[in-house]
């Protein structure tokens, strides 16, 4: 059974908003991260990441793999937050705006972050609701390693 401390579940959430993608090493209780394929298409990896792949492709049950979040998760999130947080009439309406169109999520960052209130909020919203996701994660884990 995969149990991570709250100390662990908010450093991989971080890592997952940084782009990272995490492997917990069960045996060791380690966190492993590297940055993930799709954002970073011309990353090379270290010889320590490469180390790292290659224990993973020989003893891959003590690994378990954390990704982040859909595209369509986020916009979720961003949606969620815009409603439940923001109390601004005007101000929602633009972020509303904003992710309804292409590139949602850059004008949704750009409007918050330039917000200078809502930056902060939305920081913490966010982080919280990734820890949120690592835990269904390791639920997922926990659920898939109880069938076989």
């Amino acid at each position: 059974m995969l149990a991570l401390s709250e100390k662990e579940v908010e450093k991989m959430a971080a890592l997952l908003l940084k782009g990272m993608i995490c492997f917990y090493q069960i045996d060791n209780k380690k966190i492993h991260s590297m940055p993930d394929d799709e954002d970073y298409f011309n990353y090379d990896l270290t010889p320590d990441e490469e180390d790292i792949l290659d224990e993973i492709e020989d003893n891959p049950d003590n690994y378990a793999e954390f990704t982040k979040m859909e595209p369509n998760q986020e916009h979720m999130l961003m949606e969620n937050f815009t409603e439940r947080m923001v109390k601004e009439k005007m101000f929602q309406d633009e972020l509303v705006n904003a992710l309804s169109k292409p590139k949602a999520s850059t004008g949704f960052k750009f409007l918050i972050n330039n917000s200078g209130k809502y930056k902060g909020l939305w920081e913490e919203y966010h982080l919280t609701r990734y820890k949120d996701w690592v835990k269904e994660q390791i639920d997922s884990y926990n659920y898939s390693e109880e069938e076989e």
